[in-house]
């Protein structure tokens, strides 16, 4: 019996989830998912220029862990690319230390570090504000 996979540490979440190639109607096209933590990798390796030891550090797996996300993250991005496909980032194992949270009072829904001691809605201040793990970038703190 396969261990179970563990959660994925990821500091990183685009506001832009959705690419679909110029001129292409969105209902043509074949759509390819880029879990959340093989976005995380390519930042990691690729955009911040760590080494395989400092990524798999910073995602809290072995290496041949992280080398395992990156390959198959730069294979469906590659594949996306050369096949005009859609890229839908979405999904996967992760944790994060940031949670959307959702204020009682004025229904604003926003973005916190769940670490922090006090949680105030910014747009109304009030103090009345819970997780809303329903917007899909909560796990382990927000349970």
């Amino acid at each position: 019996m396969p261990r179970r996979t563990k959660f994925r540490r990821v500091e990183f979440f685009p506001e832009d989830t959705y690419f679909v190639p110029l001129g292409k109607p969105k209902c043509e096209l074949e759509e390819i998912v880029l879990k959340v933590e093989e976005l995380e990798a390519i930042r990691l390796k690729d955009i911040e220029g760590l080494s395989q030891e400092e990524c798999a550090v910073k995602m809290q797996v072995s290496r041949q862990t992280f080398q395992n996300i990156v390959d198959a993250a730069r294979k469906k991005t590659a594949s996306a690319l050369i096949n005009g496909n859609a890229i839908r980032i979405s999904g996967g194992n992760y944790k994060s230390k940031f949670c959307k949270f959702k204020c009682l009072n004025c229904g604003n829904v926003y973005e916190l570090n769940y670490e922090q001691d006090k949680h105030i809605c910014p747009s109304c201040s009030s103090d009345k504000v819970v997780c809303n793990k329903r917007a899909g970038f909560c796990t382990k703190w927000c349970r």
